[in-house]
């Protein structure tokens, strides 16, 4: 079962081979780390994933969250492996460890969030998501509330949440209606409801830190009147211990098509008039704070998603293998000819390789953003962190999007690889489908993230960042030319890199012109066009590094039997055949899409309301 949540050799090849992070242990920030101490933790979560939340999976989906009178109740199998992931320590990994955190890079967090994530988000959720607000304690709280707050949510012996949406004000944050009267302690009462709120009540931890997002009376309308609260669901004293109930009520939970452990809630604050929080930053500036945390989520979401199709990828591969039907191809009109793997068939082995490509550049993808992170932590000069801030902002609103859609797809590709039992429950891939989907929707839609890249992100510093990853992706096609074998893919990669330097100003030009919303009704094609030059980067990176290595395995003996005996050269040889069959079969519909936002057909703004029909 180990090898069906993640690929341990491409995760070492991503660490090691792609992004060669021991380089991170030559800066100060990193210093006293080492190589094998990276390859424990990797593998501690290897471990603990298999035995103790792996098993969880299906179980924690068949019996579910349950709401029994008034309290939010997680699944049953959920407490012996929530009591370890709290003492072992795997939830701040990156924080420094004089707050809790065991001072680790963020791409070697995302290499065991594989395993930990990968074997059961609805369980790991219940413990990550405090560490977000914990990251908002630490970089906007007082003194005071770190001391209350931090160690105890880094640690997991309190939950977190992230409190936004409200029935009348979905993405549209500006539309809340939650309100904070100020009280003469310097408390203030909040009163309002809250919907969708993941983890907003559950039995695995004594208390639930809220972020609430409310408006101060009086404050101004709109996003810039919004203000952002710790709210307990138990209040804190200032020494520390446990006061009285803070009247927030968990008012029921959500039915859901996916993630049944995880509990969805509606929530109530201030319904009896009692509920307080202290405000956390300023007045007026709670979007400020709450984005900070919503980037970090974003980039989990993405990798949540990537996750899903990951391992239903690797479900596909085992079945494809094993599963016998048919007679091959060229032995069809043999009548005594035997049946094989239906892994031997071409239109299998066509979406196994679609489904490869993705998980491959995902992965690399998804480690690179983390990496940018890092960079950024360690850099040597301001102009190297921010160039590296800016990759990781410019990115962020992709792998969210890009990753999410194309996991789910990956599911279902899975499904289509399984035929009729894929369908049923017997298999995992109904699940993982089923589970998948939730993370193209929450933490602001798809179709938001594009919009963020087209509106906001393209233009930051007067399109300086977006050329910063431009430039990134010219480099490796650069390295490509001079590489025997990938003249061809690499000049492939540089005409969808300019076209899509081409497009990005087009888009932006019309984006400021009166044309703005024919240019955000391409915000999402432009998105996944993005995407799929990120992929074919990624991909292409890989094979500069696997060809060399695959011809020295090779040597002089016949190619075709070395892969079939070495595992290396197997792996090496599939780096390569992935990059030219997503460069050379799926990047020429990338082009297409390019052409259509190019040519500005403004049918989804001309049409009308009612001419959608449906009457």
């Amino acid at each position: 079962m180990a090898q069906l949540i993640a690929d341990r050799r491409d995760i070492d090849f991503v660490l090691y081979e792609q992004l060669d992070v021991e380089k991170l242990l030559e800066t100060k920030a990193y210093a006293e780390l080492n190589k094998k101490m990276f390859d424990m933790v990797v593998n501690e979560a290897r471990n603990f994933a298999i035995k103790e939340i792996l098993p969880t999976y299906s179980e924690g989906d068949k019996q579910g969250v349950r709401y029994e009178e008034g309290q939010v109740k997680v699944p049953d199998c959920y407490h012996k492996p929530h009591k370890l992931f709290v003492e072992n320590e795997w939830i701040a990994l990156t924080e420094p460890p004089e707050i809790g955190g065991q001072g680790l890079p963020h791409v070697i967090a995302q290499a065991a969030a594989e395993y930990i994530v990968g074997a059961n988000f609805a369980f790991a959720a219940l413990a990550i998501l405090g560490h977000g607000t914990g990251k908002m304690v630490e970089i906007f709280g007082t003194e005071k509330q770190k001391e209350l707050y931090l160690k105890k949510l880094y640690s997991g012996e309190w939950g977190g949440t992230m409190v936004l949406t409200e029935p009348g004000a979905g993405s549209d944050l500006g539309a809340l209606t939650t309100s904070a009267v100020k009280n003469p302690d310097g408390t203030y009462s909040i009163s309002g409801n809250k919907i969708f709120i993941t983890n907003g009540d559950h039995d695995l931890t004594p208390n639930i830190i809220h972020p609430v997002l409310a408006r101060i009376e009086g404050a101004p309308k709109g996003t810039k009147g919004i203000s952002l609260f710790i709210v307990p669901k138990y209040w804190v004293n200032d020494d520390g211990s446990t006061g009285e109930f803070n009247d927030v009520v968990c008012t029921g939970v959500e039915e859901k098509m996916g993630i049944h452990g995880s509990p969805t809630c509606s929530l109530t604050f201030g319904g009896k008039g009692k509920c307080r929080g202290v405000l956390l930053g300023e007045e007026n500036k709670g979007m400020k704070v709450m984005f900070h945390m919503m980037n970090e989520a974003r980039l989990g979401v993405g990798a949540q998603g990537y996750l899903h199709g990951s391992s239903a990828y690797l479900y596909a591969v085992n079945y494809a293998r094993e599963r016998l039907q048919g007679r091959a191809i060229e032995k069809m009109f043999e009548q005594d000819s035997p049946q094989v793997p239906i892994i031997s068939h071409p239109d299998v082995r066509r979406m196994l390789l679609n489904m490869k490509s993705y998980v491959d550049g995902m992965r690399s993808f998804i480690f690179y953003t983390a990496y940018c992170f890092d960079k950024a932590k360690c850099g040597t000069t301001d102009k190297e962190r921010e160039r590296y801030d800016g990759l990781t902002e410019i990115l962020t609103p992709v792998v969210k999007a890009y990753c999410t859609e194309r996991g789910f797809e990956i599911c279902d590709q899975a499904m289509q690889v399984y035929g009729g039992y894929g369908y049923t429950a017997e298999y995992p891939i109904e699940q993982l489908l089923r589970d998948c989907k939730i993370s193209t929707i929450y933490e602001g839609s798809n179709g938001i993230q594009a919009m963020d890249l087209l509106g906001r992100k393209l233009g930051m510093k007067k399109g300086m960042i977006f050329m910063s990853f431009i430039e990134e992706v010219q480099k490796t096609i650069a390295q490509a030319k001079n590489i025997k074998g990938l003249e061809q893919l690499a000049a492939k990669v540089e005409e969808v890199t300019n076209k899509l330097l081409e497009t990005a100003m087009h888009l932006g030009k019309t984006a400021m012109s009166a044309d703005f919303k024919t240019a955000f009704a391409f915000a999402h094609p432009f998105l996944t066009a993005m995407g799929d030059v990120i992929m074919a980067w990624m991909l292409l990176w890989r094979a500069i590094i696997s060809i060399p290595k695959l011809e020295k395995l090779v040597g002089t003996s016949d190619k075709n039997e070395v892969i079939e005996k070495n595992k290396n050269a197997a792996f090496y040889d599939g780096q390569i055949l992935s990059a030219e069959h997503f460069i050379c079969t799926i990047l020429p519909v990338t082009l297409g899409r390019m052409n259509a936002i190019m040519a500005n057909n403004s049918a989804t703004v001309k049409i009308s309301e009612k001419s959608f029909g449906g009457y």
